[in-house]
């Protein structure tokens, strides 16, 4: 879809501004209604924080501004599929939709490792679609990483 690419573009940069603040390089838009109601980056080492993803500010944001925890309706676009923490949250915010890029095969709960966000035994669950951009936003991934080791 082409507001997918448009959002995740936008996830994107946000995620590139992170590594240049020597953060895990992770942006999250939150659109609804086709507005964007929220964006971050991760900031656990900015802020000292092990909640600080991108996806969790992102939802902090959205619930200040739409001026409750529930925000039916809405996708949320992330370059790197969401942790367990990030899936749980996303599930009781009742998000609507996530768009990932990245697949995360050592923590990745919308599918890959674990399936918190499809998971029948909860109240929620998501549309979930995969690998927009991926190759984008795993190579951001690879070259921060490869960059701490050198």
């Amino acid at each position: 879809m082409p507001d997918d690419i448009k959002y995740m573009k936008l996830a994107l940069d946000l995620a590139e501004e992170a590594a240049r603040h020597e953060e895990v390089p992770i942006g999250a838009v939150l659109v609804k209604e086709g507005v964007i109601v929220a964006s971050d980056r991760n900031r656990r080492e900015e802020l000292n924080d092990a909640t600080a993803h991108a996806e969790i500010l992102a939802l902090r944001q959205a619930g200040k501004l739409l001026g409750g925890w529930r925000i039916e309706g809405s996708t949320l676009y992330v370059t790197l599929e969401p942790c367990p923490m990030c899936a749980g949250a996303l599930v009781q915010a009742r998000v609507a939709r996530l768009v990932y890029g990245a697949a995360d095969p050592k923590g990745g709960a919308a599918g890959t490792l674990y399936n918190i966000v499809q998971d029948e035994r909860l109240n929620h669950r998501l549309e979930v679609v995969g690998g927009v951009m991926e190759k984008e936003c795993a190579a951001l991934l690879k070259e921060f990483f490869k960059a701490r080791r050198d």
